[in-house]
C-alpha cells in the first residue's frame, strides 16, 4: 500500500529545496516565513553569523490582531516587520516563503512589506 506524504511534509521537503540555493547575508538577509493555523512569524536571519536580527509575531501584543481574519493579520506583521527592519537599517532582504504557496497569507504579508520599504 502506497503511503500517502502529509501536507506539512510536503511543505519542509520544498523548504528544504529552496534553501539549498537561498541564504541570507549580513547586506542582504533572509526574510523567512512561518505559519501555523492560527499563527503567522517572520523572522530576518543572518544565515553567515547564524543570528535573526529582527522578528515580529501575530502574537505581539502591539498589533492588536484580535477579531481580524488571517490575511488582515499578515498583513499587520508585514508593516511591522518593515518598520522594525527600517529602524535595524536594512532595505534588502531575500524572501524565504517557507515551502508555503505565495497565496493567501504569505503574499498579503510580502506585499505589505514592500509598501513600507523592504525590497525584495
Amino acid at each position: 500500500m502506497i503511503k500517502k506524504i502529509s501536507r506539512n511534509e510536503a511543505r519542509i521537503a520544498r523548504h528544504e529545496r529552496i534553501r539549498k540555493n537561498l541564504s541570507g547575508t549580513k547586506e542582504m538577509p533572509r526574510l523567512n516565513v512561518f505559519k501555523s493555523n492560527k499563527q503567522i512569524y517572520v523572522q530576518i536571519i543572518d544565515d553567515v553569523a547564524s543570528n535573526t536580527l529582527v522578528s515580529s509575531s501575530s502574537l505581539d501584543k502591539a498589533l492588536n490582531t484580535k477579531g481580524k481574519t488571517t490575511i488582515e493579520i499578515a498583513k499587520l506583521v508585514g508593516e511591522d516587520i518593515a518598520k522594525k527592519a527600517k529602524k535595524a537599517k536594512i532595505t534588502k532582504v531575500v524572501f524565504d516563503r517557507g515551502g508555503y504557496l505565495y497565496h493567501g497569507a504569505v503574499k498579503a504579508l510580502a506585499e505589505s512589506a514592500r509598501e513600507n520599504g523592504l525590497e525584495f
